[in-house]
This record gives structure tokens, C-alpha cells and sequence, in this order.
């Protein structure tokens, strides 16, 4: 395939666009306030206006930026936006600017989060919360404590997923039971021999599977708000043993599968994985009393739960989302990623995807890399609070 052909593709997971919404739960207007925004990132993916933001009608859009002047300016076209900055760093000076989304390198997602809240700014990042370097967990954490009054964000799409953002709901009104197992599942093809996704210093070849773990995680993490307490892990090399070349991490591993054991007593199965077959942001849960698999399954405790739970009111289906805001790709997330951020600063509450969700689902990637190093040797998983 030539590089121009793979070029003009769509980029996997943002052709996923059918979702489905409520029609009785239609948007209305909280606040006529717009928050004054600034989008950072314009990369391969294009993703800083993939989540509407500049079209919300409580955002005034002050600014963007990108490090190539060529995709910055593609972007303020994009956009409408007349001010740009030349990096991140020269954005957060900008004392008009209330909120940033950054959408840009994985490896730099924690470090930008926290250089944008010290400098008084509600913050948004694409996944994951951090990339290979475990120390700025705890860096993040300590930044969200200290500015608690700033909203952050991690965008994770799984979360908005129908099905997901059902099970949330279920579980929380108790229909499931603690989950005994739950499985998640991120499969990203990759030909042999295609060229590979770009990135920002090359940082998507010099990392492992593992360190991008959050749209599967979520499948456990997005649903209950809990956490995994250790993880095994393996890994897959290619079979080839001449393909085998260690990256700048020493990672050969094309994919990496991990068992977790949960906060509950449970199990999860995480996958992450390059091989092929079917683009997957997907997962299921195993309940006490009931499952969820694209649809609800339980038994007579679980189906009278459920019965009770829709009588009282509970609504599975995702709201209407304001005008000129759409969902979006990746199953439906996007505007609802960017909406949520919205109206979380708006109404002073915590975002969909705080902090502690946002290192539960990326942490756990970090050690069950370590584990699979080590031949699948379990690894205890850092707990976090506020």
C-alpha cells in the first residue's frame, strides 16, 4: 500500500459513528455562559476538533495551536478561529482562556494536563492520562489535588459507548450484583508490511501495547468507578523470529493480554492487541445476577432488578446533545466527550471521566506491560484517592 493511499484511509474507530439516543431526553440550555476555550493539537489525526467543542453553543473558542505552522493554520481555518499559538506553552499565558483541550503526543499528555492547571485552567486530554512514565501519575494526582477547583478530563470514548454508558447505569442502580468477570478489548489491525500511524516523535513505535489500554479497561473501570488490585500479563512477538527487534523500551511484543483481579473480588480480561481481525473497542461484564453483552442477560433476581430499575425512572440511552454539537465517531463519543466537559465546568461537577477513572484505566496498563516482561508474573496495581 503507498503511503498517499494509506494516507486518504479512515483512520480506524473514527468511521464509528452510529449511535443511539434518547428522543425524550433532548437538550436544554443550563446556562447562556460560554467558556472561553483553547484547543491544542492537529496532528495525524486531527483529533483537537474532532469533539465539537468549537461548535457548543456555551464555548467561545479564544484560540488554537499547533507546533507545525502548516497544520495550525489548517486548523484555524477548520475552526473559524482567528488567534493560534505556536505551542501549548505560550496558550496557557493567555489569561482570557478558562479551559484547554489537549489533543496532542500520548507521552505528553500528563505533563500538559498539570502546565495547564498550574497556570489556572479547567483541562481535557485525549488518552491515556499518561504514557510510559509512572511517575507522573503521581504527579497528576498531586496537581488535580492541589487546584480541586478546576474540572479535569480524560476523553475516553469507550464511555460513551451505547452499550457501556447502559451497563454504567445498570450497575449502578444495582441490577448486576458485583461483577464476577468482565473482559475489554482494544484490537487495532495492522498489516505486515503497511506503513504505520505517524506520531509526534515517533512515540507510537517506542512504547507496548499495554501503555494504551483505556478503551478496554474502561470496560470494567467506566462501569463501576472501581479499580483492578494486580494484574498477570503475556505478550505475543511476532512469529517471525527476524521481526523481533526490540523498540527503544526493549518491547517486542505486537500484543499483550492481561488477567486483572478487581476491587470486588472479580476478574478481568484485558486485551490490546495489532493482529488481525475485526477494529474492536469492545467488552462485556458477567454479573451476580445478570450481564451485559450489546444487551442486558439475568436471571430471575436480575431481570426483576432491571424490571424495577426501568420502572423507576432509569434511562439506558444516551440525552440529546446541544445544536451543531454531533456525536461524533468512536461508537458515538465525541460530542458527548466534549459536551460532558462543558457542562461539568458549568455546573462545578466532576467530569465523566475524572482522575482516579482516568489512572485506574491507564495504570493498570503499565504494570501489566511489566508483568509480561517478566513471563506473566503478577503485579500489584497503585490504588488512588483524592
Amino acid at each position: 500500500m503507498l503511503p498517499s493511499a494509506r494516507a486518504e484511509e479512515a483512520i480506524p474507530g473514527f468511521d464509528q459513528t452510529k449511535t443511539e439516543v434518547d428522543a425524550t431526553q433532548a437538550w436544554e440550555p443550563f446556562s447562556d455562559r460560554k467558556v472561553r476555550v483553547g484547543i491544542v493539537g492537529h496532528g495525524l489525526c486531527k483529533f483537537g476538533l474532532k469533539f465539537d467543542l468549537q461548535h457548543h453553543p456555551n464555548v467561545d473558542l479564544v484560540a488554537v495551536s499547533d507546533l507545525f505552522p502548516d497544520r495550525r493554520a489548517e486548523m484555524a481555518r477548520q475552526a473559524r478561529c482567528s488567534k493560534t499559538y505556536p505551542s501549548l506553552e505560550e496558550m496557557v499565558k493567555d489569561d482570557s482562556i478558562e479551559a484547554i483541550f489537549c489533543a496532542t503526543d500520548a507521552p505528553s499528555h500528563a505533563r500538559h494536563a498539570i502546565h495547564c492547571m498550574e497556570h489556572g485552567k479547567h483541562v481535557a486530554t485525549a488518552v491515556p492520562a499518561f504514557y510510559g512514565d509512572i511517575e507522573d501519575a503521581e504527579s497528576l494526582l498531586e496537581c488535580c489535588r492541589k487546584n480541586s477547583g478546576l474540572a479535569y478530563a480524560m476523553f475516553e470514548t469507550s464511555c460513551f459507548h451505547d452499550d457501556l454508558y447502559a451497563m454504567e447505569k445498570l450497575y449502578a442502580a444495582g441490577v448486576f450484583g458485583r461483577i464476577v468477570y468482565s473482559e475489554g478489548e482494544y484490537c487495532h489491525p495492522h498489516s505486515l508490511g503497511a506503513p504505520r500511524l505517524g506520531s509526534y516523535k515517533d512515540w507510537r513505535m517506542n512504547g507496548c501495547r499495554m501503555w494504551y489500554p483505556t478503551h478496554a479497561t474502561a470496560y470494567y473501570v467506566g462501569v463501576t468507578h472501581k479499580s483492578f488490585l494486580d494484574v498477570s500479563c503475556q505478550g505475543t512477538a511476532p512469529f517471525d523470529e527476524d521481526q523481533r527487534i526490540p523498540n527503544a523500551i526493549g518491547n517486542t511484543f505486537s500484543s499483550e493480554v492481561g488477567l486483572f483481579r478487581t476491587g470486588e473480588g472479580g476478574l478481568s480480561r484485558m486485551i490490546i492487541c495489532g493482529s488481525q481481525g475485526k477494529y474492536l473497542e469492545a467488552g462485556r461484564i458477567r454479573g451476580e445476577y445478570g450481564g451485559f453483552d450489546k444487551t442486558f442477560t439475568g436471571d430471575r433476581t436480575g431481570k426483576s432488578r432491571y424490571a424495577e430499575a426501568i420502572k423507576g425512572g432509569l434511562q439506558m440511552k444516551k440525552y440529546g446533545l446541544p445544536p451543531g454539537v454531533e456525536p461524533g465517531g468512536h461508537g458515538g463519543s465525541h460530542g458527548y466527550l466534549g459536551h460532558d466537559f462543558i457542562d461539568a465546568i458549568l455546573r462545578g461537577r466532576k467530569p465523566r471521566v475524572g482522575v482516579i477513572d482516568a489512572l485506574n484505566m491507564t495504570t493498570p496498563g503499565y504494570y501489566a506491560h511489566l508483568s509480561s516482561m517478566k513471563d506473566g508474573e503478577t503485579m500489584k496495581i497503585p490504588q488512588y484517592s483524592l
